[in-house]
């Protein structure tokens, strides 16, 4: 059982090596994935005179909702540093922070929301080049890394495939307290900035397009289905899964075409951020040797690992997958440093080669095969 007792969970950032004066830090990322922790973290540790606030308090809401630039630059007068939780609660909190970034010399800034719908709505344009923004995730197998080695990870691999990575279900010894656990996640965090937000009446309709999605990983989704199955129009499905992805739930990834006549050119994968979510979605937390869906948990696994590691080493790469009309396929193509480099993701070890027609349309492009004998590499 994958138990982290007695033990701070290791985390990649230090947002102290992030801050800027005049500008504000958005820490970005799923509701209980630790962006509180990692915040009270480093202000316990930090010498700058600072002042904490949260988006629940009616008094900042109103404060910073008013955009009243001498309340505002009052507010922080003889403070180094500004945090504010929960800042997504906040109406209008782009323009209040925008007058801090540019009235009051020298401010720091930290904000931190879990919707990222309503942050990035709020704040990009006013902060526009007046920000720096950092992704949260559960926690990585490279975190993981910090506490064990090679070996003990693997070990500990089934764990991770059915619990995932948020840090209360690792630092939880109890199977049966993880499964409760994940349940609440799922079913009272998960959708609650869906729902409080974007004032969508419906969470059975929700829940149920997930789990639809948590049944077709790996597989490329067709609106036109989901829509049939949920008895819903095509427009309202895609808004829902627009949401879901602004809201950190599913990872949305197309396929990759150069217009090869083969190639599926129109169609979407999607991945959830954490396996031990799409899990409780399901109910189904079997051991491996019961279960017909390892090879969607492990594809799952690997990519948003995979994710992970390139978000906390600032990696950047497009991602796709590749397929076409006849089958052959490449489960992620990364588009980087001017070359395509194709995955396949197998959970065991297999002698695959790269389909003939990528090799043929992509020379100069490499292949690899990703099985749980070679992984961590791939993902720390």
């Amino acid at each position: 059982m994958y138990y982290i007792k007695d033990m701070k969970l290791p985390r990649t950032y230090r947002l102290e090596d992030h801050l800027q004066k005049n500008k504000v830090l958005v820490l970005y990322g799923p509701r209980q994935v630790g962006k509180t922790t990692l915040l009270g973290d480093f202000l316990q540790r930090t010498e700058l005179s600072y002042k904490l606030a949260t988006g629940d308090n009616i008094k900042t809401q109103e404060l910073f909702s008013s955009q009243n630039l001498e309340e505002i630059i009052a507010y922080a007068k003889g403070y180094e540093l500004i945090a504010i939780d929960e800042a997504q609660k906040i109406p209008h909190i782009g323009q209040g922070l925008k007058i801090l970034v540019d009235y009051v010399p020298g401010i720091r800034i930290i904000a931190t929301g879990s919707s990222s719908f309503e942050l990035a709505g709020q704040i990009g344009e006013p902060l526009t080049g007046r920000k720096n923004t950092l992704r949260l995730f559960p926690v990585s197998q490279s975190e993981l890394k910090m506490l064990h080695n090679d070996y003990e990870l693997r070990e500990k691999l089934e764990d991770s495939l059915l619990f995932g990575g948020y840090p209360e279900i690792l630092t939880t010894s109890v199977r049966q307290e993880k499964i409760n656990r994940l349940d609440e996640i799922a079913h009272s965090y998960l959708l609650k900035d869906i729902l409080e937000l974007e004032k969508v009446k419906s969470a059975r309709l929700l829940l149920d397009l997930l789990r639809l999605l948590a049944f077709q990983i790996g597989s490329e989704v067709s609106l036109n289905e989901l829509s049939n199955h949920l008895n819903i129009d095509g427009k309202t499905v895609a808004r829902y899964l627009d949401l879901f992805e602004k809201a950190f739930i599913i990872f949305n990834i197309r396929a990759f075409s150069r217009n090869l006549r083969k190639e599926i050119s129109k169609k979407s994968k999607y991945y959830f951020y954490d396996n031990g979510i799409r899990n409780a979605l399901i109910s189904n937390f079997n051991s491996l040797d019961l279960r017909n869906d390892v090879g969607a948990l492990w594809e799952n696994f690997l990519f948003i690992e995979r994710l992970k590691k390139r978000t906390y080493q600032f990696i950047g790469a497009n991602m796709y997958f590749w397929r076409t009309w006849d089958k052959k396929e490449i489960d992620l193509v990364e588009e980087r440093e001017g070359r395509l480099f194709g995955y396949e993701f197998k959970w065991r070890k297999k002698n695959i080669k790269a389909p003939k027609d990528w090799l043929e349309k992509y020379p100069e492009s490499s292949f690899e095969v990703i099985s749980k004998d070679n992984y961590l590499p791939f993902i720390t």
